[in-house]
């Protein structure tokens, strides 16, 4: 008998009757001598629904009460998704993250796993239940209750199946897997059968929105292997695990696309040792997150250095360069919206060359001009204008031959 984590994402639930599909689901994996876990999230809209009634009692709410108030969307999941397990016939319980022994840090709306003490869980597998489990959530040490920030369902079913050593973990979206770039982008995107810790990373700091980073982080320290597979038919997925040595005879796994971008260049920035420091330091200081970064010379003994960064981060931006700017006695900050980036993303490059000239060479056929690029040892990407990025990412697909099997 095997032991397998389950999570259903807030489409997956998004009803009553589709509920009772998880239900049949889940009773369907336990019938095949499994036991099972579940983790799911707060039905679709419910959330964006309770941060509009906080915002409706109050213009700031404390995050503390947002935390108590946004757990409850998952807490409903849970009971709703039991009670169709017991209606059906079938043993099944509901946890809150709490119960689960999900224990965070103190921060609060973007908490961290600290620790999982899964007790209960494993007390009710025992007893034949079906565990269902709040994503999300967690609790501190004094008892407040805590959320988990974007892609905390995920995260949450990630580490219960590292802390109960389960032998695999799906995670159920709307999705059939994980493509080799966007279908509604590249009409012939195909689905990757596997696809390593690395390459997964990597897709998902780039624009892919099948996973978050950190729940695929969490997944390569403690070995989880993982499934990513619709809750809509019984197709196979995406297995997502460490690489093997015959991953690396596909040179270029994917093409990932990121939008809502901006970059941001400071002029005449003098050229001295902690001048850099300083401009990073703020902007990590403003918890503002930075992609690309660029320095190129400029007039005498001053540089020019230009960064990416999300489009919404931008006024908080410019309010953290202020006074950094006069502080190194830099000229002027420039800021320029309207572009995007484009990543190829595959552990391959690491043994085959001219990877990079093949994108720039398939941009070029386009006529699509490169302004910023970015490389790591399994990853290029380049920041190009928003309007040409779906025209981009189909060249980038055509050129390295994704769209038969992978």
């Amino acid at each position: 008998m095997s032991l397998i984590v389950q999570k259903y994402g807030g489409t997956s639930v998004g009803n009553p009757e589709r509920i009772l599909n998880v239900a049949k689901r889940v009773i369907a994996t336990q019938e095949a001598g499994h036991d099972v876990v579940v983790v799911v999230s707060a039905m679709s809209g419910v959330t964006d629904g309770l941060i509009k009634l906080a915002r409706q009692c109050s213009s700031n709410p404390t995050e503390r009460e947002m935390d108590v108030l946004l757990a409850t969307g998952e807490q409903t999941t849970i009971a709703l998704t039991a009670m169709a397990i017991n209606g059906l016939g079938k043993k099944a319980v509901s946890l809150t993250g709490a119960q689960a022994g999900i224990i965070t840090d103190g921060v609060h709306t973007k908490a961290k796993i600290a620790n999982i003490t899964p007790k209960q869980i494993h007390a009710h597998l025992k007893n034949g239940n079906i565990v269902i489990v709040a994503g999300f959530q967690g609790e501190t040490t004094d008892g407040r209750i805590t959320t988990l920030g974007r892609g905390g369902s995920d995260l949450t079913a990630i580490a219960i199946a590292a802390a109960i050593k389960a032998d695999i973990c799906q995670i159920y979206t709307d999705v059939d897997g994980v493509y080799t770039c966007d279908p509604r982008v590249v009409p012939t995107a195909r689905k990757i059968d596997e696809i390593s810790y690395e390459e997964m990373l990597e897709m998902a700091s780039s624009g892919s929105k099948v996973m978050q980073s950190r729940s695929v982080e969490f997944a390569k320290k403690f070995g989880v292997i993982f499934e990513v597979r619709s809750s809509f038919n019984n197709n196979p997925g995406t297995i997502v695990k460490e690489e093997t040595k015959n991953m690396e005879n596909v040179v270029v796994r994917g093409v990932s696309i990121e939008k809502n971008q901006a970059k941001v260049t400071i002029r005449q920035v003098p050229d001295r040792p902690g001048t850099a420091a300083k401009i990073f330091s703020a902007l990590a200081g403003a918890n503002l997150s930075v992609d690309m970064i660029v320095q190129s010379d400029s007039v005498g003994d001053t540089n020019d250095i230009s960064f990416t960064l999300n489009k919404d981060d931008l006024t908080k931006t410019k309010k953290s360069m202020e006074s950094v700017m006069k502080e190194i006695g830099a000229k002027e900050m420039t800021t320029e919206e309207g572009i995007a980036k484009l990543s190829i993303v595959g552990i391959g490059m690491r043994s085959h060359s001219g990877v990079a000239a093949k994108l720039f060479e398939a941009m070029a056929a386009g006529g699509i001009n490169i302004q910023m690029i970015s490389t790591s040892e399994i990853k290029t990407a380049v920041i190009i204008d928003e309007t040409k990025i779906n025209e981009a990412a189909v060249l980038a697909h055509d050129a390295f031959g994704l769209s038969g099997k992978v």
